[in-house]
């Protein structure tokens, strides 16, 4: 039987490929565009009456016209104050 495996024969290893050339990135043919402005979002918060809630909710506020990467440490202390009023909850 030859061409076919028996049941319970080790596979036979796939072979690799190697590549004829090293992978080059992608060159643009054009200029690069400069940045786009941050603008502001014009998203309103609404107070919910909850100072703990309120006060993360201010926090998200100043991240308006903020570049995205200086959001990351100011939404990880608005998650933090909003678990920790979660938390509160459970305790009264």
């Amino acid at each position: 039987m030859s061409g076919t495996s028996e049941p319970g024969a080790p596979a036979e290893p796939a072979q690799l490929v190697e590549p004829t050339e090293p992978a080059q990135p992608a060159q643009s043919t054009e200029p690069a565009q400069p940045a786009a402005a941050v603008g502001p979002l014009g998203v309103e918060l609404l107070p919910t009456g909850h100072p703990g809630v309120d006060a993360g909710l201010a926090r998200l506020e100043a991240l308006d016209g903020v570049p995205a990467e200086a959001h990351v440490a100011v939404y990880e202390d608005v998650h933090q104050r909003l678990a920790d009023a979660l938390a509160a909850l459970d305790r009264e």
